[in-house]
């Protein structure tokens, strides 16, 4: 993450701060993925209806992760410009677990579930957020 990105991300978070707290790793990340057959899928749907002349991929929305020594912070980034749009959640990291890492060729992902809580939260990490992803990897335990 960038400077400019980080130094906005910081701002958003810093009202939200209980005293004492500090903020350990910024990325960011997805929440969701698209599968590649439903990717192409569309893309070729959309080819077919405009002719030829234009194929739409879809993406997910780009999210921004931060993560404290007690909590995890999570905004959805605005696509055009540097700056969080909207915070969506705030998870508390105590209790928290995750799986193994899924390592793909353009990103990895982990699950991250509460032991007393059936669902599960998927965050998948770019290719190049991988020091980041191995920072909150090791702060949150594996699942037994």
């Amino acid at each position: 993450m960038n400077g400019k990105r980080r130094r906005l991300l910081l701002a958003a978070i810093d009202p939200m701060l209980e005293p004492a707290e500090q903020v350990e790793v910024t990325t960011i990340v997805n929440l969701s993925s698209v599968s590649v057959r439903r990717t192409a899928a569309f893309a070729a749907a959309s080819a077919i209806m405009s002719g030829g002349g234009m194929a739409v991929i879809p993406t997910p929305t780009p999210m921004y992760l931060a993560m404290t020594d007690r909590r995890l912070f999570v905004f959805r980034a605005n696509p055009t410009f540097a700056r969080p749009e909207e915070h969506l959640m705030t998870i508390p990291r105590a209790g928290l677990v995750r799986s193994q890492i899924k390592e793909r060729l353009l990103n990895s992902s982990f699950v991250v579930s509460s032991p007393d809580n059936e669902q599960g939260l998927k965050i998948i990490f770019p290719l190049v957020g991988r020091k980041e992803r191995n920072v909150i990897a090791a702060a949150l335990p594996l699942a037994g």
